[in-house]
């Protein structure tokens, strides 16, 4: 199965291609559903093209607003120059798009977004009659339901399911609470993630309000826990799931690092199952309380959870050269000091998960410090293992 990992901006894509992904999914600055990530130029776009298949990987571009008539203006000289720089295929949400872009631009492959809500065989053999490539299915499905579409459609069609992050609490993100509440348009982007806020309710008649009691952190009634999906990959396999999909193009590098390095090791021991060891790695990274949603028919899929997500672990560094002669540069992202014991997150398997204690630190001068608090400072610490630029440390 391809590994599918998201890509908010081009530090993420970099670290997205480090840690293992087969393909990356982004954005320009229009058309798609994530309008307050970094998002991509269309000179990064190009270079993260050429990047990619470089290393004989792909990159997608979103589609997938939920387009009216003027959303289209300027959707001409984008196709064509999406179809210049070679992207692997466009996701789109809207059968309108799906429609339009078959007929602009008929050299792009075509993915159909979880947003369209693909949920039974018929939408899914309709989806492939109108060309698709690939059918992203809602996340409100089974593996039973899965196997099902998968048999209904050719087999050069591919399947793409969601199996890590944030859920939504409406049919896989058809939802108006944004909308509703602050003016901001979740089908175009701009969603504030209103399910994740903390609610009262007030019965007509009466002027107080009662907080919705749920446990001692307080009511979030909308608010869903996260899908994670690592220790049942191979039941998706045996579905006939050809891409499992990471959900999080507006989380941090870390995360995109500590989640697409699970579930790249984890893909690589199939069909054996993922260790204890990486089902701990998921603990590192920001997280709510994991859940495997619909696949199982989990009667607690989803809720309640609190607003507010927690991790194990925290960004320290981020190695910008490989290690020599016992040191390595890193970048820093939070403070840390001389004696700190640091932990490493790297594609080398015997310095992965290895720990070290920080014994001498040098500025770009040669000079030596007993402590980093410069945000980004690069500097030279002393480190046994073997390191890869774009490993990161932390703590």
């Amino acid at each position: 199965m391809e590994l599918l990992a998201p890509a908010g901006n081009f530090e993420k894509f970099m670290t997205a291609m480090h840690f293992g992904a087969d393909a990356v999914y982004l954005a320009g600055g229009r058309f798609g559903l994530r309008a307050f990530a970094g998002n991509f130029s269309q000179e990064e776009m190009k270079r993260a093209v050429e990047i990619a298949h470089e290393k004989n990987k792909k990159v997608f571009v979103t589609l997938n607003i939920i387009a009216k008539d003027k959303d289209f203006e300027g959707l001409d000289d984008y196709l064509k120059f999406l179809q210049e720089i070679h992207v692997d295929a466009v996701i789109v949400a809207d059968i309108g798009m799906l429609s339009y872009v078959r007929e602009h631009a008929s050299i792009l492959n075509v993915h159909v977004s979880t947003q369209a809500n693909i949920i039974n065989s018929y939408s899914a053999q309709l989806m492939a009659k109108l060309g698709a490539k690939r059918l992203i299915l809602a996340r409100e499905l089974s593996i039973e339901e899965i196997k099902l579409i998968r048999e209904s459609v050719p087999q050069e069609v591919e399947i793409e399911v969601f199996v890590h992050g944030a859920m939504c609490m409406a049919y896989s993100g058809r939802c108006l609470l944004s909308n509703y509440l602050t003016g901001r348009d979740s089908n175009h982007g701009e969603c504030v993630q209103a399910c994740r806020w903390k609610y009262m309710i007030r019965e007509v008649s009466r002027q107080d309000e009662l907080e919705v009691q749920e446990d001692e952190k307080g009511s979030y009634i909308f608010n869903s826990k996260d899908l994670n999906m690592l220790v049942h990959l191979q039941e998706l396999k045996e579905a006939g799931v050809d891409s499992i999909k990471i959900e999080g193009r507006m989380k941090s590098p870390y995360y995109v690092a500590t989640v697409v390095n699970a579930y790249r090791k984890a893909l690589d021991m199939l069909p054996q199952k993922a260790t204890k060891e990486l089902e701990a790695e998921l603990l590192k990274a920001s997280h709510r309380r994991y859940t495997t949603g619909f696949y199982f028919g989990d009667e607690n899929k989803q809720f309640v959870e609190d607003s507010m997500p927690v991790q194990e672990s925290e960004f320290v560094a981020v190695v910008t050269r490989d290690s020599k002669d016992g040191f390595v540069e890193v970048e820093m992202r939070n403070k840390f000091a001389l004696g700190d014991r640091l932990e490493i997150l790297s594609v080398v398997d015997d310095s992965f998960n290895k720990t070290f204690v920080v014994e001498e630190i040098k500025n770009s001068a040669g000079d030596k410090l007993e402590e980093v608090k410069v945000v980004q400072e690069k500097v030279l610490i002393s480190c046994k293992y073997k390191l890869k630029a774009g490993d990161i440390l932390r703590r």
